[in-house]
């Protein structure tokens, strides 16, 4: 498989095969991924692998939090406080195909909140990866972790694996970093659900569209 291949092939999984994934496999990703480039070699990336036990611990955590009705508050803003077309549009339109392919009803909104509860489980993915950097970074190592993440997802396509991506995993920082080990001043990036697909299942069929060059790109000669 070449880089163009894993491009088009990665997309994000949100059903998984109860198989587990060796840690062998998982080291061979990180290890691929670990090349990405950064600004001045700085390498902001701090990994948190969790599996088995700890992370039906932790998903546990996460889950409660969201069921009780906390609040969710992450270490940074992810999204626009205020959404404006074209984000907004493409926001809606990827949350209605989404619960379409689930058959979830716009008036459902117990399922709309079961499917949702479903991320800090990572999809019940075999493998949650945390992704954490240390607090006086800046915002190029956001930048920098964007190529890393990447990395890591066609590097998890190439060995077969699939992912999910996750910004609902950071969610409630403070029980990541408690369960975890990690200092609360750290800032959490976000999730990864990791494990293989289940081709099968209604939510994987479906794939969300992408503008076509001429509506992201200008040449100038």
């Amino acid at each position: 498989m070449n880089v163009i291949e894993a491009l088009n092939q990665r997309k994000s999984t949100r059903a998984f095969l109860p198989r587990e994934v060796s840690r062998a496999l998982i080291e061979e990703i990180l290890d691929a991924a670990r090349h990405a480039p950064s600004g001045a070699n700085t390498q902001p990336w701090r990994v948190a692998v969790v599996t088995g036990e700890k992370k039906r611990r932790l998903q546990a955590r996460l889950e409660a939090a969201f069921r009780d009705g906390v609040k969710p508050s992450m270490d940074y803003i992810y999204y626009p406080t205020e959404w404006v077309d074209p984000y907004k549009s493409r926001r809606v339109a990827c949350g209605m195909q989404l619960y379409a392919a689930l058959h979830i009803e716009r008036e459902d909104k117990q399922g709309r909140r079961e499917q949702w509860a479903a991320n800090y489980r990572a999809f019940d993915a075999p493998v949650a990866l945390f992704f954490l950097m240390d607090a006086g970074l800046q915002t190029g190592s956001f930048m920098d972790y964007g190529m890393f993440l990447q990395s890591l997802m066609l590097a998890a396509v190439h060995k077969g694996l699939a992912t999910c991506p996750q910004a609902a995993l950071a969610d409630y920082p403070r029980i990541v970093k408690e369960e975890l080990g990690y200092a609360e001043s750290s800032i959490l990036i976000g999730g990864m659900a990791l494990g293989y697909e289940d081709p099968d299942a209604a939510i994987n069929q479906y794939r969300v569209p992408r503008v076509e060059i001429s509506a992201f790109a200008r040449f100038f000669e």
